[in-house]
């Protein structure tokens, strides 16, 4: 059997900071107004995110300024919507429902947006190689994929 070398797997890494909760700088919050969401571990090749979902909270489509990355869905259920493009073709949607204990890595050119469509809160942890410097918000709109906003980090978030 071939090891996993953790610091390259994102989505190990979501999954082993799940699997400790008890490590966790802060405890998961919740806030009825906006997404929480509090940075867990910083280190030279990812970082690690915890966040928190009441039903109906999500984020607008975006991506992770060329980071790859994984979530884990801690607690809950989450929906993933994510945004191919064919080559001449008209930008597509895909929705993927993840529930407690499931997770998806995605690589450093992924778009999509997460929202809790369920009536439970949900928690999920988020790993990100490298740490995010930017993340692009999207639209979609009658021409395709719409840049709205290219928010830096430590600026806007």
């Amino acid at each position: 059997m071939t090891a996993v070398d953790l610091r390259l797997d994102h989505l190990a890494l979501a999954a082993r900071y799940a699997a400790d909760p008890e490590q966790w700088p802060v405890a998961p919050r919740f806030n009825p107004v906006n997404r929480w969401y509090h940075r867990l571990h910083a280190a030279d090749d990812h970082e690690a995110w915890l966040l928190t979902w009441l039903p109906g909270q999500g984020t607008d489509l975006h991506d992770h300024g060329g980071s790859a990355g994984a979530f884990h869905v801690f607690a809950g259920t989450l929906t993933e919507d994510t945004v191919t493009i064919p080559a001449g073709g008209a930008a597509r949607v895909t929705a993927r429902e993840l529930g407690e204990g499931a997770g998806r890595r995605f690589g450093s050119r992924h778009i999509h947006r997460i929202t809790n469509r369920s009536p439970r809160p949900a928690v999920s942890i988020h790993v990100y190689g490298p740490a995010l410097s930017t993340m692009t918000r999207y639209r979609l709109g009658a021409g395709g994929l719409e840049v709205l906003t290219v928010e830096r980090a430590g600026v806007q978030w």
